[in-house]
């Protein structure tokens, strides 16, 4: 396939700082065939090679909190589902989604975790993953968006199994990585410490790591050092705030949301709304930016391959 790589971008909540930081990520150029879909308000100044609105933000209701979010999430929900149609359709090769609230995506009749979740019902039910990366730092996320106490009644070793074979292929059909090496972060303090503080390690998550043939399952408090020091391509996480929390730490302001699994790339900022910074000329653009860079990067090497 020749030509440039054709980019959707959506602006996320019309009432945070995705509009203003997709602004900043695209207004030096960029080196693709771009499509903002948004607010049509907030997408008519954007550099772009193409506008698609998806309704008026400031001709909506104004008077009510919640109706304001439900209107904020469907403008956001419109866009993502119009973005998910180009890239299935063969229009575009990969999607850059600015933040959105969930909260107001449910009100808007949108009722998924997540990005992740969604996308890929949008491709059909394919098995997906979630990844943070930086230039210091891979990890995927085994189990996403559900309250702590859930996460031992739903991490089972075919999860993680899918979970890590999802991030091979990426790793190989995308990075470029020929023999990825994974690493499995354990669940409990000490990897169990041989069953005294837990037994998930042995029983759920060690069948696993032969299975992948991945390293571990090692403790929490040493695998991220040891994937930053080179050691691992990808640390596969077994709930979402020991994984989110390492990438944060350790690249915070540069890591990249990548949804693992789809027929196209997709990816986003490593934060949310903002809706305390937006409009106040204070939000980063730093994580879009990298968003762009890095979708860009995949879908060329994705085209290629």
């Amino acid at each position: 396939m020749t030509g440039r790589v054709r980019l959707a971008v959506t602006l996320g909540d019309p009432r945070g700082i995705g509009p203003e930081i997709a602004a900043a990520a695209l207004a030096d150029g960029v080196d693709a065939e771009v499509t903002v879909i948004g607010a049509k308000e907030q997408i008519a100044n954007l550099r772009a090679d193409r506008h698609e609105p998806v309704g008026s933000w400031r001709s909506g209701p104004r008077g009510v909190a919640r109706t304001r979010a439900a209107q904020a999430g469907l403008l956001a929900g419109r866009a993502v589902e119009r973005a998910a149609a180009m890239a299935l359709a063969g229009e575009v090769d990969a999607i850059v989604t600015a933040p959105a609230e969930k909260h107001a995506l449910h009100l808007a009749g949108f009722p998924f975790p997540g990005h992740t979740e969604w996308l890929a019902h949008l491709a059909g039910g394919v098995e997906v993953a979630m990844m943070l990366a930086s230039e210091r730092l891979r990890v995927v996320l085994v189990t996403t968006h559900l309250p702590l106490r859930d996460v031992p009644l739903v991490l089972t070793t075919d999860r993680i199994v899918r979970t890590g074979e999802v991030t091979r292929a990426a790793l190989q059909g995308w990075f470029g990585i020929a023999e990825p090496r994974l690493a499995l972060c354990a669940l409990n303090p000490h990897a169990g410490e041989q069953g005294l503080f837990g037994d998930e390690e042995a029983r759920i998550l060690a069948p696993a790591v032969e299975r992948l043939g991945a390293a571990g399952p090692v403790p929490a408090d040493t695998v991220f050092v040891r994937a930053m020091r080179g050691e691992f391509d990808a640390v596969l996480a077994p709930y979402h705030d020991v994984g989110m929390t390492a990438i944060k730490v350790a690249s915070f302001g540069a890591a990249v949301n990548v949804t693992l699994g789809l027929p196209f790339v997709r990816t986003s900022p490593d934060h949310g709304t903002a809706f305390d910074l937006a409009g106040t000329g204070r939000a980063d653009p730093g994580s879009m930016r990298a968003a762009v860079a890095l979708a860009l990067d995949l879908a060329t090497r994705s085209r290629a391959s």
